[in-house]
């Protein structure tokens, strides 16, 4: 599982022309799946957002969770986290978790999220989304399940 993780002062989902979900300060999570991913996953993921602390503190340095600042969160499902240019010019997508296996497990990450956090706002499943974002920084973070908790 990866999510990427950025810091936003304010971040939206519009669907054919409509704002489908907005955010105020807070993260934009781009979350992607891969096989193998299961709700474990999924939990220790949530935990590890839910905690971070990248927000400033009253002297600037980054000790402050998204709890400490009240902050909210605007969750969108990205398969293209998973994509590789290893060979070419064009991506490939394989190592991505195929849609029908990932839509279930995104719905369980966002009721994770909503156990931990007071606000947690989605996108749609494979919509086509327009997602805008003001950066407060920019601050953004790539969280790799691999990594953390091989």
């Amino acid at each position: 599982m990866r999510v990427l993780v950025q810091e936003v002062l304010s971040a939206s989902v519009t669907i054919d022309g409509v704002v489908h979900s907005s955010i105020g300060r807070g993260f934009l999570l781009f979350v992607g799946f891969k096989e193998g991913d299961d709700e474990a996953t999924l939990a220790k993921m949530a935990d590890k957002v839910s905690k971070l602390r990248i927000f400033p503190d009253e002297n600037g340095k980054t000790n402050r969770s998204i709890h400490d600042v009240g902050g909210e969160i605007l969750s969108v499902s990205q398969f293209t986290l998973y994509a590789s240019a290893k060979e070419g010019n064009r991506p490939s997508f394989v190592a991505a978790m195929r849609p029908e296996r990932s839509q279930p497990l995104f719905a369980i990450w966002n009721s994770l999220l909503s156990e931990r956090i007071r606000s947690v706002k989605t996108g749609v499943f494979g919509a086509d989304m327009k997602v805008a974002l003001v950066n407060d920084g920019p601050f953004t973070i790539l969280l790799d399940s691999e990594e953390l908790f091989s």
